[in-house]
């Protein structure tokens, strides 16, 4: 099953894992889009997505480099 929108956490694990150098403050709300849907797993409509499920993955991916 892949990740959906609503898979917050694990969307912010898969991101640190794959962009470690990446400092996630700094990541546009366009590109963070991108790189969600870029992930091999994730499996949900691209469209579905708006700015509080991506300040809530950035906050995931923040929490998971600490």
């Amino acid at each position: 099953m892949g990740l959906k929108w609503t898979d917050v956490l694990d969307i912010g694990i898969e991101l640190a894992e794959k962009f470690p150098d990446i400092d996630p403050t700094y990541v546009n709300f366009v590109d963070l889009h991108q790189w969600v849907i870029g992930l091999e797993d994730f499996d949900d409509d691209p469209k579905r997505s708006g700015e509080k499920v991506l300040e809530a993955i950035q906050a995931a991916w923040l929490d998971e480099q600490d």
